[in-house]
């Protein structure tokens, strides 16, 4: 397949193929590697993944190295999705551009998006030696499950939040122990299930909080932890969308955190594989 042109690149996403690295990106869209990789957070240019996506900017966008951002609105952009790449909140958002309604963006509309604390630090760029950072954008992920090897069920499910942002990926921290994904919302957010099926446990875990586990079809699970109280009760069938359980507040980070995890024949599998 050809490559795209530089016009076809600029101001979409792209999907990673085969081969690819930031600085090749960089190259066909005719955009400063630096600034393609302020746009993609939190993306480790030492882990890129096929079908992985990447915004490339416009000429209208900026990007300061501290923030915030000058952002330009896309088909089927919300707030919520855009806090979700810039790793901020939607509050954070609505509340840097007073004068604009969520509901009503427009495409080609220019947003200011505040950063959460300081940006998460990158990898280094296409020379494949990533920098020295402890955070999670950059910790090395353990292997997981090859896309094709998903049963054809677990693809484009609904996130288990309506407004959250990735605080921990799916992955080995640095004494190579799996950790699974943990997600930050606000108060009174509610976790709700990514798919159809049965609440085969609902209770309290040691450390854990309140933990509920689903089991869908094609031998597949979510699980959702660190919960203050859960709303389902065991054997009880669940739609995709209901309320699980109340999502609970952290007394180390004061953070209203949930703790995702998706399995596969009781085997964890990276939830950025099947949630979309």
């Amino acid at each position: 397949m050809p490559a795209a042109s530089t016009s076809q690149l600029n101001g979409n996403w792209v999907e990673i193929q085969r081969g690819d690295t930031l600085g090749k990106l960089a190259n066909r869209a005719n955009v400063p590697l630096e600034r393609l990789e302020r746009f993609n957070p939190g993306v480790n240019a030492t882990r890129l993944a096929v079908g992985q996506r990447l915004l490339i900017p416009t000429q209208q966008e900026r990007a300061p190295s501290g923030g915030p951002y000058r952002y330009q609105i896309r088909a089927r952009d919300t707030y919520s999705s855009i806090a979700r790449h810039f790793g901020t909140t939607s509050g954070r958002i609505q509340s840097a551009n007073p004068g604009t309604s969520p509901t009503a963006l427009k495409i080609g509309q220019i947003v200011s998006v505040p950063l959460s604390g300081s940006a998460p630090r990158r990898a280094s760029s296409s020379s494949g030696v990533s920098s020295s950072s402890s955070s999670a954008s950059s910790r090395p992920a353990a292997p997981a499950p090859a896309p094709s090897a998903l049963p054809a069920s677990a693809r484009r499910w609904p996130w288990p939040l309506e407004d959250y942002r990735i605080v921990r990926r799916f992955g080995a921290d640095d004494r190579g122990t799996l950790q699974p994904m943990l997600l930050a919302t606000q108060a009174g957010a509610k976790a709700q299930a990514v798919a159809p099926g049965e609440v085969r446990f609902a209770n309290g875990m040691r450390q854990l909080g309140e933990v509920v586990i689903v089991h869908h079809a094609d031998n597949l699970q979510s699980v959702y932890a660190l919960c203050e109280r859960t709303l389902v009760s065991v054997g009880q069938q669940v739609k995709t969308g209901d309320a699980l359980c109340d999502v609970g507040q952290s007394s180390a980070s004061q953070r209203y955190d949930l703790l995702f995890d998706l399995r596969q024949g009781g085997k964890p599998i990276d939830p950025r594989q099947v949630l979309r």
